[in-house]
């Protein structure tokens, strides 16, 4: 709204311009007439004529009135009548747009003590005006009796208000106060929103938002249930001059905890809750400290009732110091992952590491040493368990975790240095050493029989082992052109000599469990993913890249290779704790074939495929393949997974699946959206999503319903409804939570 009446100071200069300018000395009035224009202490008019009274000191525009205030609004009228301060006067058929294209209209207004704007009979609206028929009613928009802006509350009250959907009255307000275009932050409540589900019951959640001062606010949200009652939810935040802290609790009283499935957590618990804080504090330019932590009375109040934040599984609670430079860095953090689920005795939060803490540092040395770049890697874990994290696939031990504490101490430095010859051959030698300490106080592996495991672990107190590396890469990057299209092939040659890995499958595994052999990490000197495990032997690693592109709009990218253990014991062949590299495809001396590639092509088409192919007979055993196109009404992506079974990697099975998803968008702002998830092995639809969403400058509608099923897992509901409705300038309203209220 605009802040007509702001003051101006004594010194501001009036700019006039006009055809005609006529003074009646006796009246004391000064008439400008045709096209006239007046600049004055930031306020700007134009009008096809100005009538000033010297005696009054009034001033009357009339005729095609626009002024634009200080603060960038527009006011559109047929007569004004105000003071020559601006503060008072009285406007006939006007229009008011803000500078957020708020807009507003009414047959009169009166301004009233430089502070206040009174509107009769006004309309409020956030929507433009249809261009081809400006007559037509707004989709939404507020008729009222009376308007009152206030430039010291900052706020715009709707009297007697009617809220019409495409000119037809849906609901009658008996009065309305939104915050105007200059505010920010405001106390008062918030729009609701509302949810159902299946255990839950219909829900509706009023939130009152309180801002405390211009560096904190909280929001106090209070939710009732009908199948469990009401649930009370408050957040606080506080913004320091470097940093932010939130705290957030939540609490409910079940009235019928047997809705859930007997047996869980949901159901056994009446009385639950939870606390929760973050914080991010940034110490200086390149340090930063925070956290991010939740403590609740059962293991699933959080995930059932879906608190913003808080409801993933698990939730990592997590105590962080980062430091960035320039060439370096380090990260020093905690865990403790708290495992979300339904069933109340389950075991696996225990089996889960704690992290106390994990510290890693990265440094390159300023300056080069004999021509190359020289860099060093620390990294130092200390973590232990309570629950061994041991379980049995397909007859196949596998020990995730044991019980107890283990610390570990891993330092590396390495040496590389690029050289081109004339010949374009880019050559790149490298040196690496690296050394580990191992301080281990964990009980020794058994499976649920007491039986010990049947692999060569070592049962000491303390470990060390070192590794040394010399390696030699070539690249040919050799360029192709023609006269529309050009073309990148670069044939890679790496080769890297190293001992055997010392106590290779000896050691505990926590960090190098997850691992994929695919085309991305071909190239990688040690391909596990964490510093328990270290490849060793001599391997070579062979293949090419290409990438070509054409004038007519076409992309080609590919990568493809092979590799090869060509001395030394091959570490992917080792069995450890969890058989990290069991049908890896790089268990033999010569690995599978991987690869990828793709093309765009230029009216939205794309292809791209992952791949491993057995080297034996080139058969499929990992891969994906994705096809999306998009264009300005529709865009969609189908994506074909498979993984060959790895029983002793924990898979039993093969596993195929399909996931597609879509969007289509018709009558300008309307679209259709929906995914699917279906998993091919066991014939079950996993996850299916249909949507419709509405969207164009000040409204926004979405209603969209996801069913999910999780055969290992209980959950509050298996399926979700959630919609929401956003007035612009007016607010929000929402239905459901969860996955259908995250896809919206």
């Amino acid at each position: 709204m605009p802040a007509i009446g702001q003051n101006i100071s004594p010194d501001a200069k009036l700019m006039l311009s006009a055809n005609e300018l006529v003074y009646n000395k006796d009246q004391e009035l000064v008439s400008v007439i045709g096209g006239v224009q007046i600049n004055y202490g930031g306020y700007k008019l134009v009008a096809q004529k100005v009538d000033y009274n010297q005696k009054t000191g009034r001033m009357m525009a009339t005729g095609n009135i626009e002024m634009v205030t200080p603060d960038g609004n527009r006011i559109y009228a047929d007569h004004l009548d105000v003071t020559d301060n601006f503060a008072d006067g009285f406007m006939n058929a006007l229009r008011i747009e803000t500078s957020d294209n708020t807009r507003l209209v009414a047959e009169t207004g009166q301004r009233v003590g430089g502070t206040q704007m009174i509107l009769n009979k006004g309309v409020y609206t956030a929507c433009l005006p249809c261009a081809e028929k400006p007559e037509r009613a707004p989709f939404w928009q507020v008729k009222a009796q009376r308007v009152i802006q206030d430039n010291q509350k900052h706020t715009i009250r709707l009297e007697h208000a009617r809220f019409q959907l495409l000119g037809r009255s849906i609901a009658y307000l008996p009065w309305i106060e939104v915050p105007d275009n200059t505010v920010k932050r405001k106390s008062g409540f918030l729009f609701p929103s509302m949810s159902v589900s299946q255990n839950l019951g219909y829900g509706l959640s009023v939130p009152y938002y309180y801002v405390i001062s211009p560096s904190s606010d909280f929001t106090v949200t209070g939710t009732g249930y009908t199948s469990q009652g009401f649930m009370l939810e408050g957040e606080y935040r506080r913004r320091f001059e470097n940093g932010t802290v939130t705290m957030h609790i939540a609490g409910i009283d079940q009235m019928n905890p047997g809705n859930f499935s007997a047996g869980t957590s949901d159901a056994e618990a009446e009385q639950r809750g939870m606390v929760a804080s973050k914080g991010d504090f940034r110490i200086n330019p390149r340090w930063t400290f925070g956290w991010d932590v939740m403590v609740q009375s059962d293991n699933n109040f959080s995930r059932t009732y879906k608190i913003d934040g808080y409801d993933n599984t698990p939730h990592a609670n997590t105590v962080y110091l980062t430091g960035l430079g320039k060439r370096n860095y380090f990260d020093l953090r905690s865990f403790y992952f708290d495992v979300q689920d339904a069933d109340r005795n389950n075991t696996a939060e225990k089996q889960q590491a704690i992290v106390y803490p994990t510290l890693d540092y990265h440094y390159v040395a300023p300056q080069p040493l004999a021509g190359g770049e020289l860099s060093a890697d620390v990294n130092l874990t200390n973590i232990s368990r309570t629950h061994d994290d041991f379980y049995n696939v397909a007859g196949f031990d596998r020990f995730r975790g044991l019980e107890g504490q283990t610390t570990r101490l891993s330092t590396e430095v390495q040496w590389k240095r690029t050289f081109v010859t004339s010949t374009g051959l880019v050559i790149t030698p490298l040196l690496a050493a690296r050394g580990d300490a191992f301080a281990l106080n964990m009980d020794s592996p058994v499976d649920a029989n007491g039986i010990p495991y049947a692999g060569n672990y070592l049962n000491d107190s303390a470990a060390t082992r070192g590794m040394l590396t010399a390696g030699l890469e070539m690249r040919y990057p050799i360029l192709f052109t023609t006269s529309n299209s050009t073309h990148v092939l670069e044939p890679i040659a790496q080769i890297y000599a190293r001992p055997d890995e010392p106590l290779a499958g000896r050691l505990p595994n926590e960090d190098a469990q997850s691992f994929v052999f695919d085309a991305t990490n071909l190239f990688d000197r040690d391909r596990f993913s964490g510093y328990d495990r270290i490849e060793g032997g001599t391997r070579a690693n062979l293949g090419f890249q290409y990438t070509g592109t054409f004038d007519s709009g076409y992309k080609l990218h590919g990568i493809f290779g092979q590799s090869y253990q060509l001395a030394g014991q091959n570490s992917f062949a080792t069995d450890d704790l969890v058989n990290v590299g069991a049908d890896s495809g790089l268990e033999t001396d010569r690995s599978d074939y991987v690869g990828l590639g793709g093309i765009e092509m230029p009216f939205g088409l794309s292809v791209a495929a992952s791949y491993r192919l057995d080297e034996k007979d080139f058969s499929f055993n990992r891969g994906d393949l994705t096809t999306a196109y998009q264009n300005d009404t529709f865009s969609g992506q189908v994506t074909y997974t498979h993984v060959s079974a790895q029983p002793a990697y924990g898979f039993a099975e093969d596993q195929d699946e399909i996931q597609a998803s879509s969007s289509v968008r018709f009558k300008d702002y309307w679209s259709i959206f929906g995914g699917i998830a279906w998993d091919l092995n066991n014939d079950v639809v996993v996850r299916r999503s249909l949507g419709i969403s509405y969207q164009d400058e000040c409204t926004i509608f979405t209603i969209a319903y996801v069913d999910r099923r999780d055969t290992t897992d209980q959950t509050a509901s298996d399926w979700t409804i959630a919609a929401r409705l956003t007035f612009r300038t007016l607010g929000d309203i929402r239905l459901g939570t969860g996955d259908a209220a995250n896809s919206l």
